[in-house]
């Protein structure tokens, strides 16, 4: 009789750690997605001003730079690197894109390759000072080039802002297709390019064995320093589109602009089960993050927050993901082990 008891007793032991095994897999799977539909059904129960039509595109338009931004960023996470320059790149890309269309009067294409070239140039700039230079992290290249660039807004005009652009630019950041922001379906876009960038290519399966391990990538032929320059280069690119909408949504470039858009970009990818220790991340999981930060600042605007508490806010939610990003290291060392 006892044995009988003794036996269903690790039988149900064993169900149990089954279904919590279960649990943490379907957590650890569509937790994020979870956090971002509890936070509508809160805002949705605390505002009547949250869940209507409008206010969902304004967060889906307000959401695509950050988007932008931490796509950008994303690539560089997976490598186990960081780009804390993607806010400065925003406003010297679309400053120097307002000078060759405003100051100089030339051709608003000719503005929107210059903010895409600048962009992409100082991220190529950032991969290549990381490789070519070997200084010992990206958070040492990319700060020092953040301020490079602030200060390269600045001095373009004298620290002034730049009104005026023409109506090509400003579609990019307040034209609408029905409803439909036409910046969110340019970042939809993006976003499937590069999903099936980072899925269906040679460079996208670099890109996670670079952060996986980066020795042992080098050791199986992958040209490391050629991997790093690309994802610093996209990342660049990246800052320099974001820069158009948002010049475009407000008519106007000024050299402040992007200001540590950085922090929202970094929160978004580790929001959405990116690893600062590299090779772990997903685009679609980024776009959770994004959207997860977008709709707390709109609730709590809604909600008459002040700004200084959403930045203890913001920074509380950024604390608690990097912890769940430790905790899931460890795990992955324990089940290694």
């Amino acid at each position: 009789m006892s044995q009988v008891l003794e036996q269903k007793t690790v039988e149900k032991a064993t169900v149990f750690k089954k279904s919590q095994s279960g649990l943490r897999k379907y957590l650890s799977k569509f937790g994020t997605l979870l956090a971002l539909f509890l936070l509508f059904v809160f805002f949705s129960l605390t505002s009547e001003k949250f869940f209507t039509v409008d206010n969902l595109m304004n967060i889906v338009n307000q959401a695509s730079i950050n988007a932008l931004l931490s796509l950008g960023m994303l690539l560089a996470i997976l490598t186990a690197g960081i780009d804390l320059s993607v806010g400065s790149m925003l406003a010297l890309s679309s400053m120097l894109m307002a000078v060759v269309t405003v100051n100089l009067g030339m051709h608003p294409i000719l503005g929107l390759i210059t903010s895409l070239g600048v962009g992409t140039i100082f991220g190529l700039v950032n991969g290549l000072l990381l490789t070519k230079l070997h200084l010992p992290h990206p958070f040492i290249t990319t700060l020092g080039t953040q301020f490079i660039g602030r200060g390269l807004a600045l001095i373009v005009t004298g620290a002034a802002p730049i009104a005026g652009l023409p109506l090509l630019i400003q579609f990019f950041g307040t034209a609408e297709i029905g409803p439909i922001p036409f910046s969110f379906l340019l970042v939809l876009v993006v976003y499937l390019f590069m999903h099936t960038f980072l899925s269906n290519t040679k460079t996208g399966r670099h890109i996670y064995a670079v952060g996986g391990n980066k020795e042992a990538a080098r050791l199986s032929g992958i040209n490391v320093d050629r991997v790093l320059i690309t994802v610093y280069t996209i990342s660049g690119l990246m800052a320099g589109l974001g820069g158009i909408i948002m010049a475009g949504r407000v008519n106007s470039a000024f050299p402040l602009a992007g200001l540590q858009y950085e922090t929202d970009a970094i929160a978004a990818v580790i929001i959405g089960g990116a690893s600062f220790f590299g090779g772990v991340g997903t685009v679609w999981g980024t776009a959770i993050g994004v959207m997860i930060i977008a709709v707390l600042r709109n609730g709590l605007n809604l909600l008459n927050v002040s700004a200084d508490l959403q930045m203890a806010v913001i920074g509380a939610v950024i604390i608690g993901a990097v912890y769940v990003d430790v905790l899931r290291q460890r795990k992955r060392k324990k089940n290694k082990n």
